[in-house]
């Protein structure tokens, strides 16, 4: 499968200027046919905590516009927006189309970040998700989730061999991400896609560093720090052979709930 990380320097609450950017950086470099594009968390905003900018109205633009990507090119597109939620908060979710716009998964941030406010402004889902993809079995995860081992053995316990992890995680602890993207691969014998914005808002900078980790738990690609689109081959007959080389999920003993 080819994957194509869309790293973006989002601009601040604008989501027209946003969609206008993404648009001009596929068409500069086209994706293959059948690819699975992957964008940041909140692209089309940046990581605002004012609802009042971010969260959909009843026409859903955001999700329109990633519908439409998948319509135009052939491909499947997973990307983050802000929907409404229980008691006037928003949910930060990932939603993911299909290449003929048929919505595949719709996954609320398990953990809001708190040390931003996430907490006050957005509600917290309480389930994994998991859905097909060619051969692997997919789990999306937004950004605070990756600290929380569990969320992602939920998911791998639904059968997920590969976590999409889309972000905005901030350059001051950009090893943390590199290195819980590596952990949560190599724990989880799977896949594990980090898709992460680069450039700078009112309280946070970021540096992009998108990457693809091996079940392994090797980095086989890596976007650097510049606004660009990273493009990777993964195979799902390699971790589909890992798994039954080592035994380490068939060893687990899964916590009852």
């Amino acid at each position: 499968m080819n994957i194509v990380a869309v790293q973006l320097d989002s601009v601040w609450e604008d989501p027209l200027a946003n969609f206008a950017k993404v648009e001009r950086m596929l068409a500069a470099q086209p994706p293959v046919e059948g690819s699975l594009i992957v964008l940041p968390e909140m692209f089309a905003t940046g990581f605002s905590v004012d609802v009042s900018k971010t969260m959909h109205g009843d026409s859903r633009g955001t999700e329109n516009f990633l519908r439409t990507l998948a319509l135009r090119h052939r491909c499947t597109v997973t990307g983050g927006v802000v929907n409404p939620g229980a008691g006037g908060l928003g949910r930060n979710e990932s939603v993911t189309f299909a290449a003929d716009g048929t919505l595949l998964a719709r996954y609320v941030k398990q953990q809001p970040f708190s040390g931003a406010g996430e907490d006050k402004v957005h509600e917290a889902g309480n389930e994994a998700v998991v859905f097909r993809l060619g051969e692997f079995i997919a789990a999306p995860l937004i950004c605070y989730d990756l600290r929380f081992p569990e969320r992602l053995r939920a998911a791998a316990r639904l059968g997920a061999d590969l976590f999409i992890e889309i972000a905005a995680w901030p350059v001051k602890r950009i090893e943390h991400w590199l290195t819980l993207l590596r952990a949560r691969a190599i724990e989880n014998l799977a896949f594990v896609i980090g898709v992460n914005r680069t450039g700078s808002e009112p309280r946070f900078e970021y540096c992009g560093r998108s990457v693809v980790v091996s079940p392994h738990g090797e980095i086989i690609a890596d976007a650097g720090t510049a606004e660009t689109i990273l493009n990777a081959q993964i195979l799902h007959a390699d971790v589909a052979a890992w798994r039954v080389e080592f035994p380490a999920l068939r060893d687990a003993r899964w916590p009852e709930h």
